[in-house]
């Protein structure tokens, strides 16, 4: 089955230039366009898709507030923000509110092709330029305690380190190091697949939503302990 992308962007030439060059790929099929972040949700209620592409900047609905949004009632679709700016606030946001990737407008199709079959499996994609921004946010003094939940504290009492496996002591690890999936099966002579599971158990065991809370979660305590 083809993997279902609807594009969201409120200029026509990019949502078309999008098109044009992602439809020509045998795993893709382009199952809708809309202008802005309501158009988006809209279409998302009556149209079975896999990948959103979503501008950040758009008229009456910003793709960063649609995103709030879609990640609520969409949990199932992946999102990759898609934006001509390299803004860190930005690029915060759109972890923070559930996007499983952000690319910037120039960038090639090779990379585009990669970050969709990349988070279409489950796993995030953020470019080194991005990836770079969170985990600065992550050490920075005073980051941590960033819309810190109480209830996550909490759970915070008895250390993840404590509560994992040794292999998923090393995933974390390496996740913390800003390494991607393939990257770490790579290292440990795994599967994608199994990365993934064992890092859905972390982030389970830890008690998080996501993999930048988790990280931001086990960085803490490794800073006191």
């Amino acid at each position: 089955m083809p993997i279902r992308i609807l594009i969201a962007d409120d200029h026509s030439v990019v949502r078309k230039g999008i098109r044009m060059l992602l439809e020509d790929e045998t795993d893709i099929q382009i199952v809708g366009e809309a202008s802005d972040g309501d158009e988006a949700i809209d279409m998302l209620a009556s149209i079975d898709t896999d990948v959103l592409l979503l501008d950040i900047t758009m008229p009456r609905l910003s793709g960063l507030d649609a995103l709030k949004v879609i990640s609520h009632q969409y949990p199932s679709v992946r999102t990759l923000m898609f934006s001509m700016h390299s803004n860190p606030d930005y690029i915060l946001k759109a972890v923070q509110h559930g996007a499983a990737g952000y690319l910037l407008k120039d960038t090639g199709l090779e990379e585009i092709l990669r970050a969709v079959r990349t988070v279409v499996k489950g796993d995030l994609y953020y470019p080194p330029s991005a990836s770079s921004v969170i985990i600065r946010s992550l050490v920075l003094p005073g980051a941590n305690h960033r819309n810190e939940d109480p209830a996550l504290s909490a759970k915070a009492a008895l250390s993840i380190w404590n509560r994992i496996t040794s292999r998923e002591a090393q995933v974390l690890t390496c996740l913390i190091d800003g390494m991607s999936s393939p990257a770490i099966a790579d290292r440990f002579g795994i599967s994608p697949n199994t990365v993934a599971n064992q890092r859905a158990s972390i982030i389970r065991k830890a008690g998080v939503k996501n993999t930048v809370d988790l990280i931001r979660m086990a960085l803490e305590e490794k800073n006191r302990s």
